[in-house]
């Protein structure tokens, strides 16, 4: 209906109808224009089509390993930790038993103490065998490195800005600080005239 409709304008207005255009068919040994310049027969386009489709498909599986080599690193790397701190956590085990036995325990203070002496023995033992070592506070230079202060204390007896008191105890992992010590600084008025 629309074409006789077409038709009746075209007569009418003395035009002629453009006729559609009718789609290209390729044959195996056709031409295929791909950008005015350029042209290349049907069975090469395709072969290229067919290469496109390969590297794209290839593309696809190589993001995929990537993705999972990833997950799997992840997943490997939360197991080692975990395997690193049960092992860690199983040396300080007895630790805690002796710990449990103190609390329970019905003896005097000073039989207390001295197991808690021990126990803390225990503890500086297994340290070391983990490589953790105290950081070296009352008579050594201060080192804001290593050592936080939490103030001074005028003290004669001590060279001037040297460790006087440790607060709490700083460690070292080989080299590496894991805690700095808390400390007071010797403040020698004395050596600090001179």
């Amino acid at each position: 209906m629309r074409r006789d409709m077409a038709d009746q304008d075209a007569e009418t207005t003395g035009l002629e109808t453009p006729e559609p255009a009718a789609e290209p068919s390729y044959g195996a040994d056709a031409v295929v224009d791909l950008s005015g310049d350029q042209t290349v027969s049907r069975a090469d386009y395709e072969n290229l089509l067919a290469e496109k489709d390969q590297l794209v498909d290839r593309v696809a599986r190589l993001q995929a390993e990537f993705e999972n080599a990833r997950k799997r690193g992840e997943r490997e790397k939360v197991e080692y930790r975990d395997y690193a701190t049960g092992n860690i956590v199983e040396l300080f085990l007895p630790v805690v038993d002796n710990f449990e036995l103190a609390l329970k325990s019905s003896g005097t203070a000073e039989q207390l103490r001295s197991g808690v002496e021990l126990i803390v023995k225990q503890m500086e033992g297994i340290l070391g065998q983990l490589s953790v070592t105290p950081v070296p506070t009352v008579g050594v230079e201060f080192d804001p490195r290593i050592h936080e202060a939490l103030g001074s204390v005028e003290r004669e007896d001590i060279p001037d800005q040297h460790v006087a008191e440790e607060i709490r105890r700083g460690y070292r992992l080989r080299e590496r600080l894991l805690r700095p010590a808390l400390v007071r600084v010797a403040s020698n008025s004395k050596q600090a005239s001179e």
